[in-house]
């Protein structure tokens, strides 16, 4: 117990030196970019300092889709860096995610850099344009991300953005599809949520009893494909 106490201290030193940084790189940046530091220690209020205004983040408020992925990842989570997405806006931002480890490599936060660069991308457009060029700043077709203050409106974009929710029931999915759902909701985090067994389920529109049984069926069937992955290792 004396051990997770020392450690929770040492993580809120190492947030607490991180707060100023997050200031110090969007006043170098300007208005294009916004900079938010986590605590996933609490993932419904894990933003604990925040500068710069691009995906509308505040403080207090809930970590986003990329944040719940790196949670899904555990102590596993890498740095992801330069990854362009939009948000339900359409703003074209492209981020960096850097993960913070305690002295024993555990994941706890991370420093989230977003920039806005909707604009360079159309003047990027418009050169190639003119000069007679294709422009490439950015993916043909990045992916629209869940950033939101409410942890309940980034799982349920989550769940309604999913394509095997897309122009489809749950009535019109059979069971290894609903499985496979099931499993790659839980990779992405979502089931790391507190409550959001049964917020899914309500979204899906079926009982919790079923969400937790799919649930477990899906982790089931994802343990036995990774032992058997491991036995041909």
């Amino acid at each position: 117990m004396a051990g997770e106490s020392a450690l929770d201290a040492e993580r809120d030193a190492v947030l607490a030196a991180f707060t100023p940084v997050v200031h110090g790189i969007a006043a170098t940046f300007g208005p294009v970019c916004e900079v938010v530091l986590h605590d996933y220690r609490r993932p419904e209020s894990s933003v604990i300092a925040v500068a710069g205004s691009v995906t509308g983040r505040t403080v207090g408020g809930a970590m986003s889709e990329i944040g719940m992925r790196v949670l899904a990842r555990g102590d596993q989570a890498e740095d992801e860096l330069n990854y362009v997405t939009r948000t339900a806006a359409g703003t074209l931002v492209k981020s960096s995610t850097i993960v913070l480890r305690d002295s024993t490599g555990a994941v706890f936060g991370a420093l989230c850099v977003n920039l806005d660069v909707t604009a360079v991308d159309r003047a990027t457009a418009l050169l190639g344009a003119l000069a007679g060029t294709p422009g490439a700043a950015v993916p043909a077709d990045p992916p629209t991300t869940a950033f939101g203050d409410d942890i309940d409106t980034v799982v349920d974009a989550i769940v309604d953005s999913h394509p095997l929710r897309r122009d489809r029931s749950w009535a019109e999915l059979d069971r290894a599809r609903r499985l496979e759902l099931f499993r790659d909701l839980d990779a992405r985090g979502v089931f790391a949520v507190r409550r959001s067994v049964e917020q899914v389920a309500a979204r899906l529109g079926i009982s919790r009893a079923s969400a937790y049984n799919y649930l477990s069926r899906a982790r089931a069937t994802t343990d036995t494909t990774s032992d058997s992955a491991g036995g041909h290792a």
